[in-house]
């Protein structure tokens, strides 16, 4: 089955309307979607989790991250996941 952005969008749109999910936003340009509740606990110290789901441009910017987070692959295995496949750099094709 080939997924495209059409898909994807779907897909996004179910869990925004289910209440799962946020659309998809920019931390760095748009901050990071918390609630005011959070924002005053953090301001306050607390130590809360704020889960992120991270979007990825391309299958070879994914291998690139996990790469560099190994946080990311272990998360995915924790679940039961399988490893996505990883795309060799463009120098390598």
């Amino acid at each position: 089955m080939e997924l495209d952005e059409t898909a994807f969008e779907h897909w996004a749109k179910i869990g925004w309307l289910a209440g799962w999910c946020s659309p998809p936003v920019c931390v760095t340009h748009d901050g990071l979607p918390t609630s005011d509740e959070e924002e005053e606990q953090m301001m306050d110290g607390d130590d809360i989790c704020v889960h992120v789901v991270r979007l990825y441009e391309s299958g070879q910017q994914a291998s690139q991250v996990i790469d560099a987070n190994p946080a990311v692959a272990w998360r995915a295995t924790n679940r039961g996941w399988n490893e996505i496949k990883k795309q060799p750099p463009a120098s390598e094709k």
